[in-house]
């Protein structure tokens, strides 16, 4: 029995195997390519694909576990603190744009209703797009992807209200006040019932399948959560997507998120690129060759004006100029819920069959423009921040700082107070190190400041902002953000503004440590290959290899840049000649159980070395440690005993400190 959608499947994905590879070859982000392919097999185009609604359902999926993903990468304390980027963000963005459209459609001479409804699809931006090109470039926690974040919440939020509006803007009669009621008294008791069940249900739901020890099973219950709260959203009226969204935020709470997060993974990359296939069906290729020049036009204008707006809501958030860029470039393109609004609209009469070509066309182009304006960001937004110096009025530090920058010499600049800067603003005041911390959060900079911090709000790509800072006067500048653009901006024009200063940047792509160096930082501390070194280190000294030997080969990887674990070759391991002598032994500690053999014996009538071939180097007894006990020291219940031996032979005499109980039954050592 033939199944449609399955030979549909395998014909998309087997056509986007062979167009990804093609974009690779020519580095076009595959985002573009999935695009293409749904376009090519579109029924359209080559018309390969006939079961086009099962892969639409299908890209659903891929939209609700992409939000998933996203909420557990979020906590609810992550959320709270974006509160401002959406609401009053989010706000600004959407009702501008469709202020702002409203007007220019009316101008055009179509009618009120369809003038809103224009502004409907404009103000809403692709969360997917956005969200997957953001956190493949690590910029969600970036200042540009925290507030595009949040817009993007808020514009999933407002969905719901606009599709209650349709009718309304058709002249059909209804009572929108209380369609508006029920909805916010649904969304209400579901807010209500999720908070019950992550305070009380799913942590002993999660434990229940933890304890199993099944992946299958703790895989199944993950997704069934994911799926029930976004269809319990979707029945109150609700998008399914901001359900999973809130779905995800209540496992980001339990401790077995990143258990989770590592089963959606895969699930969520296939089924998205389902999704940006199925837009690429949408379109109809003659139309959009047909009306080439009205497309571009109006795509145009709907990158500039958007991008426009989505700056000014990141402006009125008190950030600098070069953020609002960023996150005006971020949210310029259409999205994928003016699609399902463009449906809707369609079938009310808002949109003729051509506009709504027309519609679709300008979208996907917006889309596809995306990858290659974010690529283009930084460079778009540094440009236009050197335009706008002579008028934009710097960030500034704060009157009161500038008394405490007469004092400030030889101290330390800290750019960024995520968990990073919290941890070196801290390391800093202990060791009595003079530090100031900038900061692009106006939020958190009135939280911190009240705390006691030296922290000032400010952008130290900006020469104006370093400046106050004391940077010719500073003796290191490290940089801890989550922004690798504005870190190269940063370190670029500290650089030329202290040409002593140190600069430590942390990065955590291997690929900016060489221009990182270049643009004048003196060290880049790539965090996986930190993390990677402080793991050898670790499983080096429990193999007893000499602390030299480790500390040397630790020294030549940072001085080769990480080389060596980038591209080992087969003379790697010949770069540090590690002691083989006593692999097999190690120190273990063991606690010495009431009732066991060795209970109430000394060394010499225990002996451990003679007759069991262990070595106790150390005893500690309460808060006391002694080592090197003399053949006199008598063991006590409760000593727990350094142990030095072969493993085999420390598993083979645990006995020895375990109760006669415990020895019998429990077939593991009491470490």
């Amino acid at each position: 029995m033939e199944i449609p959608v399955l030979t549909d499947l395998v014909v998309v994905i087997g056509l986007s195997i062979g167009v990804i590879l093609v974009c690779h070859r020519f580095n076009i982000p595959p985002l573009i390519g999935f695009l293409l392919t749904g376009i090519l097999a579109g029924p359209q185009t080559l018309g390969l694909v006939g079961a086009v609604h099962e892969v639409e359902i299908l890209a659903e999926i891929g939209v609700i576990l992409l939000l998933f993903v996203i909420g557990m990468e979020l906590s609810f304390d992550e959320l709270l603190r974006l509160r401002k980027p959406v609401f009053l963000g989010g706000t600004a963005q959407v009702l501008l744009t469709i202020i702002i459209f409203d007007g220019l459609v009316m101008v055009l001479g179509f009618t009120y209703g369809k003038a809103v409804f224009a502004g409907f699809l404009a103000a809403l931006s692709s969360t997917a797009i956005v969200l997957k090109l953001l956190s493949d470039r690590a910029e969600l926690g970036a200042p540009h992807g925290r507030i595009s974040l949040g817009i993007l919440i808020f514009q999933d939020i407002v969905v719901v209200p606009m599709m209650l509006l349709v009718p309304f803007l058709t002249g059909k009669a209804g009572n929108l006040g209380l369609s508006l009621l029920l909805l916010g008294a649904k969304s209400a008791g579901i807010i209500g019932m999720l908070y019950i069940l992550s305070k009380f249900v799913i942590p002993r739901l999660l434990l229940l399948v933890v304890r199993t020890r099944s992946r299958e099973l703790f895989l199944l219950t993950t997704l069934a959560l994911c799926f029930s709260i976004a269809l319990l959203t979707s029945k109150v009226g609700l998008s399914l997507s901001l359900g999973a969204f809130l779905a995800g935020l209540l496992i980001s709470e339990s401790e077995y998120s990143l258990s989770a997060l590592e089963g959606i993974l895969p699930f969520r990359d296939v089924f998205t690129s389902v999704f940006f296939i199925s837009i690429g069906m949408l379109l109809d290729v003659g139309f959009f060759f047909s009306n080439l020049w009205l497309v571009l036009l109006l795509s145009l204008v709907i990158v500039i004006v958007k991008g426009t707006i989505a700056s000014g809501a990141a402006l009125l958030l008190r950030y600098p100029f070069r953020v609002a860029v960023l996150t005006g470039l971020s949210l310029c393109q259409i999205g994928e819920f003016s699609f399902v609004l463009a449906g809707v609209g369609l079938s009310h009469g808002l949109l003729a069959p051509a506009e709504y070509q027309l519609f679709l066309a300008v979208a996907i182009l917006t889309m596809g423009a995306t990858p290659f304006l974010i690529m283009a960001a930084p460079k778009i937004s540094s440009l236009l921040s050197r335009g706008m110096a002579p008028w934009e009025r710097p960030p500034a530090i704060s009157t009161h700082h500038e008394q405490l920058n007469q004092k400030l010499e030889d101290h330390l600049i800290i750019v960024g107070f995520g968990v990073g800067g919290r941890h070196l603003a801290q390391a800093a005041k202990l060791a009595g190190i003079r530090y100031i911390i900038l900061e692009m959060n106006p939020d958190t900079v009135r939280t911190e400041r009240a705390r006691g911090e030296p922290i000032f709000f400010g952008d130290a790509a900006m020469a104006a902002v370093l400046e106050q800072a004391g940077v010719t006067k500073a003796r290191i500048l490290a940089v801890v953000i989550a922004d690798p653009a504005a870190v190269r901006r940063i370190v670029e024009v500290s650089r030329k503004a202290s040409p002593n200063l140190r600069i430590v940047v942390r990065t955590r792509f291997l690929a900016e440590i060489q221009p990182l160096r270049s643009l004048g930082a003196n060290e880049v501390i790539p965090e996986e290959f930190e993390t990677s070194i402080e793991i050898f280190t670790r499983v080096m000294a429990s193999y007893l290899v000499p602390l030299r030997d480790i500390e040397r080969f630790v020294s030549e990887i940072r001085s080769e840049n990480y080389g060596i674990l980038c591209e080992p070759g087969d003379d790697a391991a010949a770069t540090c000649e590690m002691s083989e002598v006593l692999t097999g032994y190690e120190l273990a500690v063991i606690s010495l159980d009431q009732g066991a053999a060795l209970e109430g014996k000394t060394l010499q009538e225990a002996a451990l070395r003679k007759e069991h071939g262990l070595n106790l180097i150390a005893v500690k007894r309460g808060e006391a440690t002694l080592v090197n006990p003399d053949a006199d020291f008598r063991l006590q219940a409760g000593d727990r005993a350094y142990i030095f031996g072969e493993h085999r032979v420390i598993l083979s005499k645990r006995y020895l400190f375990q109760s006669t109980r415990q020895s019998e039954e429990s077939p593991s050592p009491n470490y």
